[in-house]
């Protein structure tokens, strides 16, 4: 019976965005493609460190322990690399040499890997190559460009955090277009005459509420063991404020979820909040508000929108 990617919470995760390719992408834009395979056939042994989203990674693999049959896992995370099978042969070793529970692979030698997101029904997919990520975006598919933070950052504890901004990451940006041209007056204005119409889905909906599944799977764990101590702490952070907060809460409903934190700033700068709450993972539209996001959590940026049209370099 084929395993089925139906049902689940699925993420694509590429090579770039889980380990420190550094020294291996010298090796490439200097010496070229021969002397690359060269030196990851000589390194296969050797583990790659731990990339951005490792801790990420690891904390989402262990919820499948939620699981009352091991052969049904809550989470499944898929490699989607642009090696070849040879060369990527030592990022599978290297997986296992850290003890991730990532079995499936797809190698595409050099091509975007993103177009197989739909036939695995991946709700995202993460890359440092920005370039991928923008064309995924563009395809209306969920993926986000792993931008930089503090790499590996294991911190013992077993929580998973992820904080997500709002406007153009799980909401579509409609309302940053009605910003953009009428101020912030209007936008307040037009979001209090809306605060009864849920937004239309961003590209991280669906990632979101299958988060949120997992969350009643906790819940049902809670249930039958009282000790069990809750993993999975979603956090909004937002740069609206009141009186613009409330439709934002009243869409997650609509979608039957419900962050554990809200944060609604109002302009004050993300990363303040950022660096006490520690998320493992942080994702926003805005590359300004990535800037200094990166410099204290793990920060991914969806270029999803008006405001990241053309705006596909490096």
């Amino acid at each position: 019976m084929p395993f089925s990617v139906d049902g689940r919470l699925v993420v694509g995760i590429a090579s770039s965005a889980i380990f420190d390719l550094v020294e291996s992408d010298a090796v490439f834009r200097e010496k070229g493609e021969a002397a690359y395979r060269g030196h990851q056939r000589e390194m296969v042994d050797v583990p790659l460190q731990g990339g951005h989203s490792l801790g990420f990674i690891r904390r989402l693999l262990a919820l499948n322990d939620l699981s009352p049959d091991t052969d049904k896992p809550l989470v499944e995370v898929i490699l989607l690399s642009r090696n070849d099978p040879d060369t990527g042969l030592r990022v599978l070793e290297s997986i296992r040499h850290h003890g991730l529970g990532i079995t499936r692979a797809i190698f595409t030698q050099g091509a975007c890997p993103w177009p197989f997101i739909p036939a695995l029904n991946i709700s995202l997919f993460l890359s440092a190559n920005r370039q991928d990520v923008h064309e995924a975006i563009q395809a209306g598919m969920p993926a986000g460009h792993v931008m930089g933070g503090p790499s590996g950052r294991e911190d013992g504890d077993e929580a998973l955090r992820i904080a997500f901004d709002f406007d153009g990451v799980l909401a579509d940006d409609a309302s940053e277009a009605i910003y953009q041209k009428e101020g912030v007056g209007g936008f307040h204005e037009h979001e209090s005459r809306n605060i009864d119409n849920p937004h239309q889905p961003g590209p991280l909906k669906d990632f979101l509420v299958k988060l949120s599944a997992i969350q009643q799977a906790e819940e049902a764990r809670r249930l039958q063991d009282p000790a069990y101590r809750n993993r999975v702490r979603i956090s909004l952070v937002t740069a609206r404020n009141a009186p613009s907060h409330r439709r934002a809460i009243e869409t997650l409903k609509s979608w039957g979820v419900m962050a554990n934190d809200a944060f609604f700033l109002g302009g004050i700068e993300k990363a303040r909040v950022l660096g006490v709450l520690q998320p493992h993972i942080f994702f926003d539209d805005q590359r300004g508000h990535l800037d200094g996001a990166r410099a204290v959590v793990p920060s991914v940026h969806v270029p999803f929108g008006t405001l990241n049209q053309g705006n596909t370099g490096s």
